[in-house]
């Protein structure tokens, strides 16, 4: 079976072509992040303008690279929220006109569930159940995956997302935008244990998050130092930000998989391509004896491959959308219309 999807939930434009749910034929990602930098962040507007600029040639350099045609394809998956409304609706009408004009089945697909699908494509024998910790500049979530399509929900960020306090911290120490891979390089000049940053575990049997704490004991640091004319080392700050960010994220996910009672984990979005992220969960499951699965980092950003994936288990379950489909910028997880 393939499955042509298209994603466009920010600033990537990303159409792909997958076999049987996992094998990738082609997966083209169309990146604005040169556009953003100049702005400091993706400025939604912008991001849906270049979105329409792209979506076409995008769509037929992965039908092209799959060496199919669209005629070819059984069905059309993309993502119809969460996101910028305005980037998911270039999307969104981009894939009903076409499964409109090929007589296509449509399916509508979650990002967040295309993230975690990412796992099956990395390694094909991967399977539920397991558990998900979800990263990235828009969501932090710990997800029980029991079977394929179904999602349980064990906790998720109170404030900022990781990927956003990765961000935040990375402009106030001068690093500019995207944060979070200037921070993985630049913590790996620094020292982890150079600045003690709080690590909040909220209440005992809690498996939410909250950054918002650690992100104000950076800016007053930072502040502190400047009034009493201190030396700043970016690398320390940074350093030692990211190992009270992984300190807590290890600790819960490990948790919940034993509270679960399962023995796979997996990562999931764009915070997964960290480093220090994916050696301590690395460790940390060989230790336990845990079976860990990391997508590789260009699985991690958004891209339509993952989408497809998940569009075609969503197919299985019998799931199809009308042309009606509208987007939802605050959709939640295992949220079916």
């Amino acid at each position: 079976m393939l499955i042509l999807a298209i994603e466009s939930s920010c600033d990537e434009t990303a159409a792909a072509v997958v076999k049987d749910g996992r094998d990738v034929l082609s997966n083209v990602i169309s990146s604005q992040i040169a556009l953003h930098t100049i702005y400091g962040g993706v400025v939604p507007e912008i991001a849906s303008r270049k979105h329409i600029e792209n979506i076409d040639d995008v769509i037929m350099e992965a039908v092209r690279k799959a060496n199919v045609t669209l005629e070819d394809v059984d069905a059309i998956a993309v993502t119809y929220g969460p996101g910028l409304v305005g980037a998911l609706l270039v999307g969104l009408a981009e894939a009903k006109a076409l499964a409109f004009a090929l007589k296509k089945p449509l399916i509508g697909v979650h990002h967040i569930e295309g993230h975690i699908c990412a796992n099956y494509i990395e390694n094909k024998a991967f399977e539920p159940p397991f558990i998900s910790l979800v990263v990235s500049g828009g969501h932090t979530h710990i997800v029980y995956v029991p079977e394929y399509g179904k999602y349980e929900i064990l906790g998720k960020t109170r404030d900022d997302a990781v990927g956003e306090a990765y961000d935040k911290v990375a402009r106030a120490i001068g690093m500019g935008y995207p944060g979070g891979p200037k921070i993985d390089v630049a913590a790996k000049k620094g020292n982890p244990q150079a600045i003690d940053f709080p690590r909040v575990f909220l209440e005992e049997d809690s498996y939410d998050f909250s950054f918002s704490g650690l992100k104000s004991a950076v800016l007053n640091y930072i502040n502190k130092a400047k009034m009493m004319e201190q030396k700043i080392v970016a690398e320390d700050v940074a350093a030692s930000f990211q190992a009270a960010v992984i300190d807590v994220l290890v600790e819960k996910i490990m948790r919940a998989a034993e509270q679960k009672g399962v023995h796979r984990i997996a990562l999931a979005g764009g915070v997964a391509s960290n480093s220090a992220l994916r050696q301590t969960m690395k460790q940390q499951c060989e230790q336990k004896g845990y079976e860990l699965n990391i997508p590789a980092p260009i699985l991690c950003t958004d891209n339509a491959a993952m989408i497809a994936c998940a569009g075609y288990y969503e197919y299985q379950k019998g799931i199809r959308h009308s042309l009606d489909l509208n987007a939802n910028p605050s959709l939640k997880l295992g949220e079916v219309l």
